[in-house]
């Protein structure tokens, strides 16, 4: 059986320091709040209750979530030396960070974002990925395709195609979470509806959290082949945490998520006698 901790000839002290502010989280950050100000501004202008400070709130945490392991040593730890930390970053982009912005439009401020123009293309496609099917196979898809081991290890040595993953992960976040927090009321999705797409991400993040946790071979080579380590995580421990990453913060975000579903459903007496006659 390969061991589970090698020497750590790799000290922390190498990575403490590693901050850098990359330009493309700065776009994305730059692009969010010329998005978002203008129309939280608008609402708050009409009704400082519609716009509470606190929403404003959500969504600097969520850039905070997103963007701050992308310019911290967390990202040169999970750049170079630990698929842990890379899968953390993915996962606060995808899940929490985008829970968390989607959170800070909901009400009027959505209906503000959804006046803005955009062009007829934009808006059809738009409606195109909400569907529910679509949303879900999308986020699936972007998730899956790049965690393959070719495709993951290409992405750490290309910037480029590195920052088209990150944003990936964003933005099939940012969908799926809209279908989950439904943040214009549009009732695309009714809560038993959502309470199903909840289950259906957990258990289509677990085919890939359990191929990691439970595997018996490191699958990246740009990890596994690496000659430092650092922490002392040989590559098995370290790919088996990146899973339970997953998992953790899974049960965190989308469990969360279902218990206020539920709790919802529980104070809506008409929506759960149709679910009993269904």
């Amino acid at each position: 059986m390969p061991p589970l901790l090698v020497a750590h000839d790799v000290p922390a002290s190498a990575i403490a320091g590693a901050w850098h502010l990359h330009p493309a989280p700065l776009a994305f950050a730059l692009v969010a709040a010329a998005v978002y100000v203008p129309a939280f501004t608008r609402v708050r202008r009409r009704d400082r209750a519609l716009a509470p400070w606190t929403r404003a709130a959500l969504f600097a945490c969520g850039l905070v979530v997103m963007l701050g392991p992308l310019v911290s040593p967390l990202n040169r730890a999970g750049e170079r030396y630990l698929l842990c930390a890379h899968m953390l970053e993915h996962v606060l982009l995808s899940d929490a960070g985008a829970a968390l912005l989607v959170l800070s439009v909901r009400g009027p401020i959505a209906f503000a974002l959804l006046r803005g123009a955009a062009p007829a293309p934009l808006r059809a496609a738009a409606r195109m990925l909400m569907r529910p099917p679509v949303t879900l196979a999308v986020w699936v898809a972007g998730v899956s395709v790049w965690h393959i081991p070719a495709v993951y290890d290409r992405a750490l040595s290309h910037p480029a195609l590195h920052d088209l993953e990150h944003l990936t992960f964003v933005l099939v976040g940012l969908l799926a979470w809209t279908q989950l927090i439904d943040p214009a009321g549009s009732g695309r999705l009714g809560i038993p509806g959502r309470l199903a797409f909840t289950v259906a991400m957990f258990f289509a993040g677990q085919v890939l959290s359990d191929a990691l946790v439970f595997s018996f071979r490191a699958y990246y080579p740009a990890y596994a082949d690496r000659p430092g380590r650092l922490l002392g995580l040989s590559p098995l421990t370290d790919q088996r945490l990146a899973g339970i990453v997953m998992v953790v913060e899974q049960l965190v975000t989308l469990g969360a998520c279902f218990v206020l579903l539920l709790r919802e459903l529980r104070r809506r007496p008409g929506v759960r006698r149709d679910v009993v006659r269904a």
